[in-house]
């Protein structure tokens, strides 16, 4: 894992501010096999539960590109899979198109959680 992208992930996740907040990666070098960066969203989002608490889920939201070839496909799960293990993520979604995520598809998914 690309060292930088580690820090920056950690300041995210600790980060003080209550806003929604994401990074966005949208590159893989397919000629290494580093990730400095992925095709993925880490979004911090204010979310407020059915009873009125509050918390800020820090969600991966993984795009796996349409179109790709096969083996780029293996080598973005493969990626997804070290960089949510390395980045200790446990609210990890996928999605096919940025047109997918909305609000409510992202509440749908935190509400599993409780």
């Amino acid at each position: 894992m690309d060292p930088e992208l580690m820090e920056k992930l950690k300041k995210f996740r600790f980060r003080k501010e209550t806003n929604n907040a994401a990074i966005v990666k949208t590159k893989v070098p397919f000629a290494s096999l580093t990730i400095v960066s992925c095709t993925f969203i880490a979004y911090s989002y204010k979310y407020i539960h059915e009873d009125g608490r509050i918390s800020y889920p820090l969600c991966f939201i993984f795009c796996s590109p349409v179109g790709c070839k096969p083996e780029q496909q293996m080598m973005y799960a493969g990626s997804k899979n070290r960089l949510v293990q390395a980045a200790e993520l446990t609210k990890v979604f996928e999605i096919r198109s940025t047109d997918d995520l909305t609000e409510q598809w992202l509440k749908e998914r935190l509400a599993f959680f409780r």
